[in-house]
């Protein structure tokens, strides 16, 4: 009899098991659970990954003078002119993190989808842009191999030199730019221009014309045939076209969020810019720019104290700690370091500020050059320089209302400071590095490839290099992927500040 139940007990526990299976895998997929996502989210995520990280106010932007730190610590590096390799790995980080990781994806799922391929042309259009920010930054880089952890589980990538490099991204921005077809797919949730082909084509050509006016210096035949290429394409040559990410107070600027909060006080416009814009009467200088007038400091930086007139701006000199920065303001008769003059951070520099990765500015400059060179034939390098000035003071205006140059300031600066072919070189530069404020890994490359402005070498007595020609690799890159990492630098160069990259010879 104890048998006899224990067998009908353990019957019991077989059907009741069996009855608790049924619908099991059922009651276990989450139905609202995202299995795939369609690429195009992927690409806006790596375009907005394109956002310039907080390390370029630290690196690029004051290595070409424009806003500096007197502080130390983890504000450690063009205000130095030292290594600090907590900052020199912004670029590397941000960008392979955010933007080649998804790059690549999206070019993998669409390279074999002709109904995607608009999408799969404008992902390599946003990679060519990283890429080159990337090696303009570091150099030699994993490039073939890099990005491939997640596609192809390449953990440990292959460093490939810059010249290869530069070949590839010509290559891909030419293909990428024609491929752009006006009857595919147009892909409306693009963030960047809406699917718009039109100016997806102008902003890949313009970034084909920057790779070719990167390579004057260093291939001067690949450099001429590939800017004729660009400019027959068709280029940014209307603000309504720029390359820019806007931002808003949910996705905030990374150099606004930063400058209005734990830095507020900490960074400001260094003379040589400052004294740039007013010995030319540049009527820019009131618009970036604000001086707290009497604040001894940081909270006394207000708006009831604020003001624009270009007469009270004063920057910081360059090469000053703390300790030199409080000399210096007593020396130019201020109440302290803190009424230097600064970015604006309510206005140029504020949290919403966008973020413009290729300006209708900077293409018209560039083609001033490549037409003072002889590289293209139509217009005149003096048209074009006084349009791409003109786009870049009324640009400014997009960023926040209350900034207006009118046409009046605009037509007497340029009567003012005319186009001469002799200095040509000297003035167009000068004033790509004028346009391309906040936008510190493209001021920083154009200063080094073109040598203009020409800015004396910073000071600061401590300093390890008299320039900065390149920033160094991450600490986390040199130990994980050491034996690719030591390999680049055996082909390039020390890994230091002083060492320039392959163009920059």
């Amino acid at each position: 009899m104890k048998k006899i139940i224990n067998y009908i007990l353990l019957l019991s526990v077989m059907l009741y098991t069996a009855s608790c299976d049924e619908g099991f895998d059922e009651l276990n997929t989450n139905k609202v659970s995202a299995t795939a996502i369609d690429p195009t989210f992927q690409l806006n995520s790596a375009t907005l990954g394109l956002s310039f990280p907080t390390s370029s106010l630290v690196y690029e932007i004051g290595i070409v003078q424009q806003i500096i730190s007197p502080n130390s610590g983890v504000l450690t590096g063009a205000n130095y002119n030292q290594d600090n390799r907590a900052s020199t790995q912004g670029n590397w980080q941000a960008y392979y993190r955010n933007v080649i990781k998804n790059t690549k994806d999206v070019i993998s799922r669409t390279k074999e989808d002709p109904t995607r391929a608009n999408l799969y042309h404008m992902a390599r259009i946003v990679q060519a842009y990283a890429f080159m920010v990337l090696t303009d930054t570091y150099g030699s880089i994993p490039y073939s191999q890099g990005g491939a952890g997640y596609t192809e589980q390449i953990y440990f990538p292959t460093y490939d030199a810059q010249q290869a490099i530069y070949t590839d991204l010509i290559k891909e921005l030419t293909e990428a730019s024609a491929g752009l077809n006006t009857s595919g797919k147009v892909e409306t949730a693009d963030i960047l221009y809406s699917g718009n082909i039109v100016k997806w084509k102008a902003f890949g050509n313009s970034l084909l014309l920057r790779a070719g006016m990167r390579l004057s210096k260093i291939d001067p035949a690949t450099a001429a045939q590939t800017v004729a290429k660009a400019f027959q394409g068709g280029v940014i040559i209307s603000n309504s076209d720029n390359a820019v990410i806007k931002h808003d107070a949910n996705y905030a600027n990374p150099i606004g969020n930063l400058l209005n909060a734990t830095e507020a006080a900490n960074f400001y416009m260094t003379a040589p810019f400052v004294n740039h814009l007013r010995t030319t009467k540049d009527p820019r200088l009131s618009a970036i720019a604000v001086t707290y007038v009497g604040a001894k400091s940081g909270p006394e930086q207000t708006v009831a104290n604020q003001t624009y007139d270009a007469a009270v701006h004063k920057g910081m000199p360059m090469g000053n700690d703390n300790a030199g920065a409080v000399a210096a303001a007593k020396a130019a008769g201020l109440a302290s370091f803190y009424e230097f003059a600064q970015v604006d951070r309510r206005r140029v520099a504020k949290i919403q500020a966008p973020a413009f990765l290729v300006t209708a500015s900077q293409t018209l400059l560039l083609l001033a050059e490549a037409r003072e060179r002889g590289w293209i034939s139509s217009g005149t390098a003096a048209e074009y320089y006084n349009s791409g000035v003109k786009a870049h003071m009324d640009q400014l205006t997009s960023i926040d209302p209350t900034i207006v140059i009118t046409p009046a300031a605009i037509t007497t600066f340029l009567a003012d400071n005319p186009y001469v072919g002799a200095t040509g070189l000297n003035q167009i530069n000068t004033q790509y590095w004028v346009s391309s404020l906040m936008n510190g890994p493209e001021a920083f490359a154009n200063f080094r490839r073109s040598g203009f402005p020409s800015l004396t070498p910073n000071p600061f007595p401590g300093r390890e290099v008299p320039f900065i020609y390149r920033l160094t690799y991450p600490n986390s890159e040199i130990s994980v992927n050491s034996a690719n990492v030591n390999a680049a630098i055996s082909a390039q160069g020390a890994d230091n500040l002083a060492t320039k990259v392959w163009w920059d010879k």
